[in-house]
């Protein structure tokens, strides 16, 4: 089968061309921005890409068009497929039909942690012996891909609540048909689609409601935006896990930064250390654990792959350090996952600080409020409380609408905002000391400023 997909270089979409060109099917694709890295990785699939959307593209002549949710009408390329009649289809869709049909799927769906969760699920269930598949929205450490089929039986997918395409408003996970479905946590976000928290809680339904009653629904305890999406209805036993002494089957208890045991029924089963600071983090492993055991992977073995988990790409990564500064990369870009990240952040950096018999250095907040949530503002009220563990917060405004300046007024003398990075960059560099940590928190490539304050920091040293 020849398929062109539509929208090809997003992390999603280009998961599935390369998954696709390994079943042997022929792939090409467009998208209006072909850029690296996802460019660059599909080029080196020997995947085709074609800059735009131009109706020339008829010429192609594939069996069928699959279409990613940046597609919308209006599209000259898609109101041509529409006006020819051609066959066209979505991307979750295809992948539920011809990647998922005959596996054992893994779901990882939440508002914040997909990614993380996933991958940390994916890497146990390989250190397990069990080779999984995965279509992970980042880049998992120990597999340098985003995606691959694995040999196993077992195929770990991110579970996104966004919809699945301009002719399918549901979320994309109702077609993905998981024998277990990990439900992290649900808050509001996507303003752009969800008029409130309701809407995406019906969605998490449509969810539930496709796991196979000898299957496992894997979630907090005493979450009530969850706890209302399984009182509508559930027909799988349901695992329930707590890192906060709230009373569940799967529990941890913290001792330290990044240490902690794993609790089964109140009786120690395991323990993790590793390079991950958290209590999110913690959530998130308990939810690898109780989800890997739900496919037979011993609890012990499972902690041990934790606590040799290398990471996942944007996530707490460590992208330079110079003048004694380390900068770190992340995704954060709703309040909450901003609070939790910088919590984990400072309680590693005291960790470190203590073991080295050294005070701990400042903690910067450097923000680029770019998700169409943001954009709106509409989370914009619970931001301010989101940085309480940093000394510094600079924001990056271009491109914003609202007011930032007035809505994160409450942090005083510790914000500083400019629509200009490089501004941003110097203010950061004027700000940084030895043993100060920058994390970088945005779901866009945030300019590159990773690297360019890196190499401002190394020239003040220079100089």
């Amino acid at each position: 089968m020849h398929i062109h997909i539509l929208g090809i270089c997003g992390t999603f979409m280009g998961g599935v061309a390369q998954l696709a060109k390994s079943l042997g099917h022929t792939v090409t694709g467009c998208d209006a921005n072909v850029y690296p890295p996802m460019s660059t990785q599909l080029t080196q699939a020997g995947i085709e890409l074609t800059e735009g959307f131009g109706v020339e593209q008829l010429n192609i002549k594939p069996d069928l068009w699959v279409i990613g949710n940046v597609v919308s009408r209006g599209n000259p390329l898609m109101e041509a497929i529409l006006n020819q009649g051609l066959p066209y289809t979505s991307g979750p869709q295809w992948v539920g039909e011809h990647i998922l049909r005959g596996r054992k799927v893994l779901a990882v769906a939440g508002t914040h942690g997909k990614t993380s969760t996933s991958s940390m699920l994916a890497w146990v269930l390989q250190q397990a012996g069990l080779n999984p598949g995965f279509l992970i929205g980042g880049v998992p450490g120990g597999f340098g891909v985003s995606a691959t089929l694995g040999q196993g039986d077992c195929f770990v997918i991110e579970a996104d609540e966004y919809d699945t395409a301009f002719f399918d408003k549901r979320s994309k996970f109702v077609h993905y048909r998981p024998v277990v479905a990990v439900l992290n946590n649900l808050e509001f976000d996507h303003a752009d689609i969800f008029p409130d928290l309701a809407a995406i809680e019906t969605q998490f339904h449509h969810l539930v409601r496709t796991v196979p009653s000898e299957g496992r629904v894997v979630c907090p305890a005493n979450t009530e935006s969850l706890e209302r999406v399984l009182k509508r209805g559930c027909w799988t036993p349901v695992e329930r896990f707590s890192a906060n002494g709230d009373e569940a089957p799967w529990q941890a208890r913290v001792l330290g930064a990044s240490r902690f045991e794993v609790l089964k029924h109140g009786e120690v089963k395991g323990r993790v250390e590793w390079n991950w600071s958290g209590l999110h983090n913690v959530n998130n492993a308990l939810a690898v654990i109780a989800a890997a055991h739900a496919v037979g992977v011993k609890l012990t073995d499972a902690c041990k792959a934790l606590s040799e988990f290398p990471g996942v790409k944007r996530r707490m990564e460590l992208r330079g350090e110079a003048a004694g500064v380390k900068v770190y990369d992340d995704f954060a870009h709703h309040p909450t996952a901003i609070a939790t990240t910088l919590e984990g952040a400072k309680a590693r950096m005291t960790e470190i600080a203590g073991e080295a018999g050294k005070s701990t250095g400042k903690l910067i907040a450097l923000f680029e409020p770019r998700s169409n949530t943001m954009k709106m503002g509409t989370l914009a009220q619970a931001l301010p409380a989101s940085f309480d563990e940093a000394q510094s917060v600079v924001c990056y405004t271009a491109g914003i609408q609202w007011n930032v300046r007035d809505t994160l007024g409450s942090l005083g003398d510790r914000l500083f905002t400019s629509d200009d990075l490089n501004e941003v960059i110097d203010h950061v560099v004027s700000l940084a000391q030895p043993g100060d940590w920058v994390v970088a928190m945005s779901n866009g490539s945030f300019g590159g400023v990773h690297q360019k304050l890196v190499d401002a920091l190394a020239t003040r040293v220079r100089v």
